[in-house]
C-alpha cells in the first residue's frame, strides 16, 4: 500500500515530533523530513514533505498523472498525456507540443497529488521556470480533496501561480469561492512582474493559516487573501472563504483556453516547457515559538446572514488555530474563522453566547463577554 502523506498543523505527531517542551497540547519540536533540500526556513518553518524531482521517473507515491482529452474544463486545446511529463536533471518538466492527437492539435501534461499529498495550513515552497509562447497557460494550484461545501467553486480553489504566455514576465495568484470566482468576474487576483521569468528559475511561497493566505515570489509578497466577516456579513463564511479543509496540488501546462488563449495561439512557439525544480511543505514549529495565550475575542455581533454571529480576530504569537463557541456556559461547537452560524438551537429562544480562542500550542484565551442571541 502506498504511503499517504497528510499535513495538518493540528496533527504534527505524524511527523515524529521530539519529546514535548510543555505546550498544553503536548507538541514537541519538529524534525525535518529526510530528503528535503532545505530542512528549515527562518529557523521555525520545518520541512514535513518534499519532492525534489530526483531520479528519472515521477514519484507515483506523490503524484497521479492525468490522462484527459477534454480540454481541462476551460475550453483548452491540449490533450493531457503521460508522454509529455518527464523527470530529468533534478526537475519536473512538462512539455506542450504542437501535434495532432485524438482530435486535438496540441498535447501537454498535468499531474495531481489527490489522496497522496494533502495539506491544511502551513507553508508551500517551490521553484519554477515559466513556459514561453503565445497561448501557454502554466499553473501550480490546489483543489479540495473532498468537496465539503459542494462542487467547484463552492469548496474553493487556490492558485499559487498562474502564467499566461501573452503576458510575459508577470506571475498571478488568485482564489475562487462560491461568492467570488472568475465566472462571476469578481474573484480576487494579484500579480507581480519578475525579470527573466521564462529563462531563469524563481522562488514561490504560499503561507496559509486560518482565514489568511499569502503568496510570495522571490521573497516578496504579491498577494494576500484574508477573511474579514464584517465585510461579508450577508454570507456564511464558507461561501466566501472555504479554506479550512484538506487541499491537494495540481501542476499543469495548458494551451489556449478561456484565459491562456484570449490573444490566440502561435503554433511556431511550440514545443515549450514548464519546469519545476522542487516543491516542499513546511509546518511552523510551535513548540519553539508559542509562549503566549491568545487574546480574548471581543466585539461579538449579529451578522446579516440568518442566525450568524461574528467577532474581532484574536491575536497570538503563533496564530489562532480555532475558536470555541459556548452556549449558556456549555461548549457547543468550534470554528476556524471568526464567524459562526447556529443551526441546531431552538427557534425563538434566547441564549448567552461566549467565545474563546485556542492557539496551535493548545493555549486557551479567557471566555469573551456574553452576547445575547435569539435563534430565528
Amino acid at each position: 500500500m502506498k504511503k499517504r502523506w497528510m499535513i495538518s498543523l493540528l496533527t504534527p505527531l505524524l511527523f515524529g515530533c521530539l519529546p514535548s517542551m510543555g505546550l498544553p497540547n503536548g507538541l514537541g519540536p519538529l524534525t525535518p523530513v529526510e530528503g528535503c533540500g532545505v530542512g528549515r526556513i527562518d529557523d521555525y518553518w520545518v520541512c514535513t514533505w518534499a519532492d525534489e524531482f530526483d531520479g528519472d521517473t515521477l514519484n507515483s507515491a506523490h503524484w497521479n498523472v492525468e490522462i484527459d482529452g477534454n480540454g481541462g474544463g476551460n475550453q483548452e486545446l491540449q490533450y493531457y498525456r503521460q508522454e509529455n511529463i518527464a523527470v530529468q536533471d533534478g526537475k519536473l518538466i512538462i512539455t506542450a507540443k504542437r501535434e495532432n492527437f485524438s482530435n486535438r492539435l496540441y498535447t501537454s501534461g498535468r499531474i495531481n497529488s489527490k489522496y497522496k499529498v494533502e495539506m491544511k495550513y502551513g507553508r508551500v515552497s517551490f521553484r519554477a521556470k515559466m513556459p514561453g509562447g503565445l497561448g501557454t497557460w502554466g499553473a501550480v494550484w490546489m483543489l479540495p480533496t473532498f468537496n465539503v461545501y459542494g462542487g467547484w467553486p463552492n469548496s474553493g480553489e487556490i492558485d499559487l501561480l498562474e502564467y499566461v504566455g501573452y503576458s510575459p514576465n508577470v506571475v498571478y495568484g488568485a482564489t475562487h469561492t462560491q461568492r467570488f470566482n472568475h465566472l462571476l468576474g469578481n474573484n480576487p487576483v494579484s500579480n507581480r512582474s519578475i525579470a527573466n521569468a521564462e529563462t531563469e528559475f524563481h522562488d514561490f511561497d504560499m503561507i496559509w493559516s486560518p482565514g489568511l493566505i499569502r503568496l510570495l515570489v522571490n521573497g516578496n509578497q504579491f498577494a494576500q487573501f484574508q477573511y474579514t466577516p464584517q465585510f461579508n456579513s450577508a454570507f456564511p463564511y464558507e461561501q466566501v472563504f472555504p479554506f479550512d479543509q484538506d487541499f491537494h496540488f495540481i501542476i499543469n501546462l495548458a494551451v489556449g483556453g478561456s484565459w491562456g488563449g484570449v490573444q490566440g495561439v502561435e503554433p511556431l512557439d511550440f514545443p515549450t516547457t514548464f519546469e519545476i525544480d522542487y516543491i516542499r511543505m513546511y509546518q511552523y514549529d510551535y513548540a519553539l515559538v508559542d509562549v503566549e495565550v491568545p487574546t480574548t475575542p471581543i466585539n461579538i455581533a449579529a451578522a446579516q446572514f440568518k442566525n450568524t454571529i461574528h467577532w474581532a480576530r484574536s491575536t497570538d504569537d503563533g496564530g489562532v488555530a480555532y475558536y470555541e463557541i459556548f452556549v449558556d456556559g456549555s461548549y457547543y461547537r468550534k470554528n476556524d474563522v471568526n464567524q459562526f452560524t447556529f443551526k441546531t438551537l431552538n427557534v425563538n429562544q434566547t441564549y448567552n453566547v461566549q467565545i474563546r480562542a485556542v492557539d496551535f500550542g493548545g493555549r486557551v484565551s479567557s471566555l469573551s463577554d456574553g452576547f445575547s442571541f435569539t435563534m430565528a
